[in-house]
């Protein structure tokens, strides 16, 4: 026997295939603990604040009570995307502003 799901994508598929049935955060909810949803706060909350460029590292660790080690891991993160990822995550993350 073999595992059904084995790949990334095949996560992803099941995320949207959730999330067009409107049932993303019960499926969210199941597959990551308080602190694993608590850590993907922290990491979104990262990713915009670096893709802002207003504070330093060491302003994004205080404020968000995370290591610079942390803040340093999505910095490298983002150094590998290219200008339109990038982009395309900034928008994504200013969207909740408007929501």
């Amino acid at each position: 026997m073999e595992p059904e799901y084995k790949e990334w994508q095949q996560i992803l598929d099941l995320v949207a295939k959730s999330s067009e049935s409107h049932q993303h955060e019960m499926l969210l909810t199941m597959l990551l603990t308080p602190d694993e949803r608590e850590a993907l706060v922290a990491r979104v909350n990262i990713f915009r604040e670096l893709l802002k460029g207003e504070l330093s590292q060491r302003q994004i660790s205080q404020m968000l009570g995370v290591g610079v080690a942390t803040i340093t891991r999505g910095s490298n993160e983002l150094k590998s995307k290219s200008a339109q990822d990038k982009a395309a995550l900034a928008a994504l993350l200013e969207r909740g502003e408007t929501d």
